[in-house]
């Protein structure tokens, strides 16, 4: 039960805030009782939980068996590349973090990623190039 309760503070916070911030986490261990090793261990356990501050477009690429038979190790190269950020960061003028995710429930679309949570599927390079042109 604790655990159900920590998972729901933890997606409170980061929907409202982006992030889970050492802050927040004291508050979550004083609101629940939850010790604060624990709170962390869950933060950074969890893909979908950051405890480091996000772009203003999160990207997750899927890297699942099913994307990455379709090329998806390809795409995530170009995005490091064209980003200039590895997996786990975010683009200095805070505007793109990028992470490479397991399967998102795209397999018969492959290759496929979340921007803020929107699927995007059967990516090429192109598709992605048109899709961060329409991020301002």
């Amino acid at each position: 039960m604790q655990d159900i309760i920590l998972l729901n503070e933890l997606r409170k916070v980061q929907d409202k805030e982006g992030y889970v911030s050492e802050k927040s986490a004291r508050k979550i261990n004083k609101k629940t009782g939850i010790p604060l090793s624990r709170i962390y261990a869950a933060a950074t356990f969890y893909a979908k939980i950051h405890t480091e501050p996000q772009g203003k477009y999160v990207i997750e690429v899927c890297n699942s068996p099913s994307c990455y038979l379709n090329g998806s190790l390809n795409l995530i190269k170009y995005l490091v590349r064209k980003l200039k950020i590895k997996s786990g960061q975010t683009t200095k003028d805070k505007k793109f973090s990028l992470h490479i995710s397991s399967c998102i429930g795209c397999c018969d679309e492959a290759p496929a990623m979340l921007l803020n949570d929107k699927p995007y599927t059967k990516l090429t390079k192109e598709k992605i190039d048109e899709i961060l042109k329409k991020c301002k």
